[in-house]
């Protein structure tokens, strides 16, 4: 369920924000192409595309047709714009200065060596 609700919107996201939408109008290239193969049985499909996609777009009888088909115009091209204002007076928060008092340790100048008592904690317990 994850897989297809990812692809979904992936598909939505891609279709609204680029010009994938665009391969929705593919069946209308086979239509055009069926009328103009009624009109002259011997043109190809390549010939047609090449007619229609490498020549620009001239002004003939069916330009209105052409004009319908994928990648021919910038449909619902749109570019948006988010401006992010910073505000110029920015309210700092003040904080508070603690003092502490100092204290004062004092520390034996005793050599502490911790290896030395390890060894006491593995020992039996002795009977009194």
């Amino acid at each position: 369920m994850k897989k297809f609700t990812a692809i979904l919107l992936l598909t939505a996201y891609l279709f609204s924000t680029t010009e994938l939408h665009q391969l929705l109008k593919l069946p209308m290239v086979f239509e055009h192409f069926a009328d103009h193969s009624k009109e002259n049985k011997n043109i190809s499909f390549l010939q047609f595309l090449d007619m229609h996609y490498m020549h620009g777009s001239p002004r003939d009888k069916d330009y209105s047709e052409d004009m319908k088909l994928p990648f021919k115009t910038a449909d619902d091209c749109t570019a948006t714009l988010s401006p992010v204002l910073i505000p110029q007076i920015l309210k700092t928060l003040a904080i508070p200065v603690i003092c502490s008092l100092e204290k004062k340790v004092h520390v034996p100048n005793i050599q502490f060596v911790a290896s030395a008592y390890l060894s006491i904690i593995w020992q039996p317990p002795k009977a009194c």
